[in-house]
């Protein structure tokens, strides 16, 4: 079996919420993606409920991609501690954590209901499996911890 980076990294190590480049993959053509660890929740000490890492999903999908350009997938962990950031270039973790922090605001201050992309049987395989108010207060947990640059020490932004 080919190695996961993720799987080799030490989970009692870090020190989330942290923004961490997993690495940058090259096309044939030499187009750059990278792949970025966005973790919110300290590795097997909590996780996200289900419907709030839903609805986050959902709206960091939409609001990331206002706040950075590159964005192609903000995908949750099964684990449900964070989410894998696949960007194309190599933008920097200065760049991203910004981009991040600022639509984790958004979801805690301004997102209404009304504004959660996907929350219908057309356009979500599990639109029941919703919570506003979940993604509200897990927002703000993050935020008020910081989002570190570093995941190994707490630098937070």
């Amino acid at each position: 079996m080919a190695d996961v980076e993720s799987f080799t990294l030490d989970h009692t190590a870090v020190l989330a919420p942290y923004v961490r480049l997993i690495g940058v993959e090259r096309g044939p053509k030499g187009d750059a993606i990278s792949n970025f660890d966005v973790r919110f929740v300290q590795p097997n000490e909590g996780e996200i409920p289900t419907a709030g890492l839903h609805t986050i999903e959902h709206l960091l999908a939409s609001l990331l991609r206002d706040r950075i350009d590159g964005v192609i997938d903000i995908s949750p962990f099964g684990c449900r501690t964070g989410f894998h950031l696949i960007m194309w270039g190599e933008p920097m973790i200065d760049d991203v954590v910004p981009a991040v922090a600022d639509s984790l605001r958004a979801i805690a201050e301004e997102v209404t209901w009304e504004d959660v992309p996907g929350v219908d049987a057309f356009s979500c395989g599990n639109y029941r499996d919703h919570s506003l108010h979940s993604a509200r207060e897990w927002s703000r947990r993050i935020l008020d911890q910081g989002i570190s640059l570093d995941p190994f020490v707490r630098t937070g932004v």
